[in-house]
């Protein structure tokens, strides 16, 4: 299960995903999110699929890492399409009905539309962290909240805890599996029992996982002051940020999607 956790990876690449500035992933991300949420028909959201299948294929990612990326949170999923299955409120077109329990057209139609909602953000999210090293989005998210500053919001330092918050849940991942790993060698077992035996047997897999996670945040911090790191101020880039045709070209192609569900809901396809 841990395995299966790719929140965080970055696969190198030269394709036109991975060229694109940072700054239009990160746009393009909240055109797609908004997108989905402007949605209310089952033709939006083969439209926002067919758009996600084509990033996925110009990313060359692969749809197999974006599938994975799902288990981990696919009781959530099936959870959230259980409740609206069962208790969208409405008796019209009534199908079955038990006590509270009821379904309905209504309630099948909204069960699916949020399932393919939550599916299509968390791979679209997932696929903007596959093809942005931690680096660039750490820019590219300064660039964009470059505004704050003038209303003293230290722009630089929150994406500088998010960039390594996001890049260290690999790191922590792999460290919880060997740790797991060592405790099965050791007899643990985390399979059998109740909710509570198996949740009092991860006690021993948290206790050195914080350790670890201090003593990696601490070697990081004397690194960074070695280093001499005081923050954002006066510091310069290696890399500058410049959007180019192709960013243009994408950012147009994001709105008049976005432009297309808009009209879909409104003309009420």
């Amino acid at each position: 299960m841990l395995k299966d956790i790719t929140l965080g990876q970055y696969f190198p690449g030269n394709t036109a995903a991975h060229r694109l500035d940072p700054r239009t992933k990160i746009l393009l991300v909240v055109l797609y999110i908004t997108a989905l949420f402007t949605a209310g028909s089952f033709y939006a959201y083969g439209l926002m699929a067919a758009v996600l299948a084509a990033c996925v294929r110009i990313s060359k990612v692969g749809l197999k890492a974006l599938v994975r990326g799902l288990k981990p949170v696919l009781f959530i999923i099936v959870f959230t399409g259980v409740l609206n299955l069962f208790f969208t409120p409405g008796e019209e077109g009534l199908l079955w009905a038990w006590g509270p329990l009821h379904i309905t057209i209504s309630g099948l139609r909204n069960a699916a539309f949020m399932v393919l909602r939550i599916m299509l953000l968390i791979m679209g999210t997932f696929l903007m962290t596959y093809t942005t090293s931690p680096i660039s989005l750490t820019d590219g998210l300064e660039r964009l909240l470059n505004g704050l500053k003038r209303f003293h919001v230290p722009v630089h330092e929150l994406t500088m805890i998010m960039s390594i918050a996001l890049r260290f849940i690999p790191t922590l991942i792999e460290e919880t599996d060997k740790i797991m790993s060592a405790q099965k060698a050791r007899g643990a077992d985390f399979e059998s029992g109740n909710l509570m035996e198996k949740a009092k047997a991860l006690v021993p897999i948290l206790v050195p996982l914080f350790i670890s996670a201090f003593r990696r945040a601490d070697e990081l911090a004397t690194a960074m002051e070695c280093r001499c790191y005081h923050g954002g101020e006066g510091r310069t880039k290696l890399h500058v940020l410049r959007y180019e045709r192709r960013d243009y070209v994408a950012l147009s192609l994001g709105i008049l999607i976005l432009a297309g569900v808009i009209a879909m809901r409104a003309f009420g396809l």
